[in-house]
């Protein structure tokens, strides 16, 4: 099943601040830290990524699921909020889809892993993700809850982010002058193209 997915990112730089400023608010643990290590696969010319389209097969603790990803026929990039149509269902076994996928042409193009800990109130979720390049925060809901929230978080709006882990990636990597290929704790740790 289909649906838009609405979101932004802020880095946290105090995470039990955080934790105590979502439990107050009347958020509570979805899912508690779990590690997820994500896939996405494209052609080798890069074709979905050119047409801002990802195909990803990740693993959320024990849970395989397939996720495919794209950029609304509207879509404004000067936009206070992410819009994207996500498309995703559980699978499985992701190490056999994606033999399949290379199969088929595809490859994969970008590994990514996190922690991540999720939260939710009534109307949305705010996960916390800690990365190899740093810890961010996602609130995803419907715009003005995401507004409201991140007037109550006390974020200045402009530390909202709508870029995606692996455009953030990039944005490190010319920072920092990093050759690492992956977002994986490996790659990053070493600063290699592992």
């Amino acid at each position: 099943m289909s649906a838009v997915e609405i979101e932004v990112k802020f880095r946290v730089e105090d995470v039990a601040e955080l934790h105590e400023r979502l439990s107050a608010l009347g958020f509570s643990v979805v899912t508690p830290r779990t590690f997820e290590s994500n896939v996405l696969y494209d052609t080798p010319d890069r074709s979905l990524r050119a047409q801002h389209s990802i195909l990803r097969i990740r693993r959320y603790g024990e849970r395989w699921v397939l996720t495919h990803k794209c950029v609304p026929e509207n879509d404004n990039p000067e936009a206070r909020h992410k819009h994207r149509i996500e498309t995703e269902t559980e699978i499985a076994d992701g190490a056999a889809l994606g033999s399949v996928f290379e199969r088929l042409g595809y490859e994969p193009a970008f590994a990514y892993e996190k922690w991540r800990t999720e939260y939710a109130d009534r109307t949305g979720h705010c996960v916390i993700d800690e990365t190899p390049i740093g810890i961010f925060a996602e609130l995803e809901g419907p715009e003005e809850w995401i507004d409201t929230r991140a007037q109550e978080l006390n974020l200045d709006p402009s530390a909202l982010l709508t870029k995606s882990y692996g455009r953030l990636f990039d944005d490190w990597r010319k920072e920092t002058g990093s050759t690492a290929a992956h977002l994986t704790f490996e790659a990053v740790g070493a600063g290699t193209t592992a």
